[in-house]
């Protein structure tokens, strides 16, 4: 049966965000089938111009 797990972070975690996913599929055994990223434009944060907020990264594993 083919399922799907979904992570979420920010550009600024990039790297904790691909230990995540590595992790979880070493220690899951799943059969990843395909991965796909995206990544939410930067907006302009509370702070003001010139202050931007980190992007959202979404990350879909699709898994048997």
């Amino acid at each position: 049966m083919t399922r799907i797990k979904l992570f979420k972070s920010v550009e600024s975690e990039l790297e904790a965000l691909e230990a995540e996913v590595n992790d979880w599929i070493e220690s899951s055994g799943a059969k990843v089938s395909d991965i796909k990223a995206n990544i939410a434009p930067q907006s302009q944060g509370a702070g003001g111009m010139g202050s931007f907020s980190h992007s959202d990264i979404l990350i879909a594993v699709t898994y048997e």
